[in-house]
């Protein structure tokens, strides 16, 4: 089972950089619109996942992706900061069940309340990390906050329609 979970994470990575790097990244509206769905791959870690791998696997997944976009240690910033606050917001978050082994972060497990309330808070980190960093200035305050709002939002709404969708293509294999 074990092995079957690292696969399928392994898969993801590789499928989740690709499509950011070759897809979403090619999508820019003016600079208002950067949809990032790479963090969807630290959403999705099993709730057992120790902190110093997930840590790792972040900083790894977030250096990827700065290799192939040339952003210098933006989305490797973003994403630990993400993974490093992911613990504190499982622990804010409530479910009526217990985060227990084998209970996977998701719409199928949790239910679709718990899954946006998740995606949007550890996005909006996310975000806000990347965004403030890279504008790194107090004079374009205004547009970085909604830059970072409207990103939340439309990565959010993309990375829904991912786990929907990959989810029921899930069920419909059992």
């Amino acid at each position: 089972m074990k092995t079957k979970i690292i696969l399928i994470n392994a898969i993801r990575f590789i499928l989740l950089i690709l499509a950011q790097v070759f897809i979403f990244n090619k999508i820019n509206l003016g600079g208002w619109l950067n949809p990032m769905i790479y963090p969807l791959f630290i959403l999705l870690l099993p709730f057992e996942t120790p902190k110093n791998l997930l840590l790792l696997l972040a900083f790894i997944l977030g250096l990827s992706v700065d290799l192939f976009t040339g952003s210098i240690g933006l989305n490797a910033g973003a994403s630990v900061f993400m993974a490093f606050l992911r613990p504190l917001s499982l622990r804010t978050i409530r479910t009526r069940r217990d985060y227990k082994a084998g209970i996977m972060p998701g719409i199928n497990d949790l239910g679709y309340s718990w899954f946006i309330s998740y995606t949007l808070v550890l996005l909006f980190a996310h975000q806000l990390f990347y965004f403030t960093f890279e504008t790194f200035s107090f004079s374009e305050i205004g547009f970085t906050l909604i830059r970072i709002v409207i990103n939340t939002l439309f990565s959010s709404l993309i990375i829904l329609f991912i786990d929907i969708l990959f989810k029921s293509q899930a069920k419909k294999q059992r």
